[in-house]
């Protein structure tokens, strides 16, 4: 079965990201993950990253494609306009297939018009929004910000648009469930739901109560096509994630899960 990791981040040389990698058994390299990827048939992986305010447009190895993100400064109001330019730059690359929110990182709820060029901006290039939604990393970040209820008013006032709310708006589950299933514009990936190395079966024995609710609120939804396999690399294991997702994930539907929903979404090369 091949896979697609729809979520993952990819920065050389940031102590922060190498000390993740190094928590779950690995490395922060193309090598390493040219290495990994052939142990689990990964074919492909979606970066989630921020804009270059100098215009410099990523550069990733050919296994790996893009989002180019809105995070960090990029909507302080003497910066906004050059924003806006360094997004559309890049949204025209090929190798850009979206565009990513940090709401929660960013102060701003989700239906603020300080958003509305990029929505119009990915509407016109045809790429998807993906937002970060739930649970933050850090606490200098808001979570009134990231509810995955915010994403409700923004997918009716942009209905041409696909949004991804990534990591299922977790803990917010139920609410996230509700989101995805009204607006046929809204899926989720299932990414940065553990951190660290696991063992699967110790895991599904342990916390046997919130699978059993992840396993709810995805069958809730009632359409499997709207879910995207994604880990949050370098936030955990690559094989722990995808055993785990294995037995959450009906196996009839692991083609479309693992693989087919994350090119139809992001409209990857094959």
């Amino acid at each position: 079965m091949k896979v697609i990791d729809a979520h993952i981040h990819f920065r050389k040389g940031v102590p922060h990201f190498d000390n993740l990698a190094k928590q779950a058994g690995h490395v922060v390299s193309e090598a390493h993950l040219q290495e990994v990827f052939a142990k689990e048939n990964i074919s492909r992986a979606v970066v989630m990253t921020n804009i270059s305010m100098e215009g410099e447009s990523p550069v990733y190895p050919d296994f790996l494609s893009y989002c180019t993100g809105v995070g960090g400064d990029a909507l302080e109001p003497d910066k906004i306009d050059q924003s806006i330019a360094a997004i559309e730059r890049t949204l025209r690359l090929a190798d850009c297939v979206g565009l990513k929110i940090y709401a929660g990182y960013t102060h701003y709820y989700l239906s603020d018009p300080v958003y509305t060029p990029f929505y119009e901006l990915a509407q016109k290039y045809g790429k998807p929004v993906a937002v970060h939604m739930g649970v933050t990393a850090h606490s200098r970040a808001l979570l009134r910000y990231a509810h995955p209820l915010l994403m409700d008013q923004v997918a009716v006032d942009f209905p041409q648009v696909q949004f991804v709310m990534c990591h299922y708006g977790n803990p917010w589950l139920m609410d996230a469930a509700a989101v995805v299933e009204k607006n046929d514009n809204v899926a989720a990936d299932l990414s940065g739901l553990i951190a660290g190395k696991f063992d699967v079966a110790d895991y599904l024995r342990h916390q046997s109560g919130y699978v059993e609710q992840l396993k709810t609120w995805i069958h809730y939804v009632d359409n499997y096509e709207k879910f995207m396999f994604g880990t949050d690399w370098p936030l955990t294991d690559f094989g722990d994630y995808i055993r785990l997702f294995k037995s959450v994930i009906p196996e009839k539907h692991h083609e479309n899960f693992f693989y087919n929903n994350a090119m139809r979404i992001y409209g990857l090369p094959d």
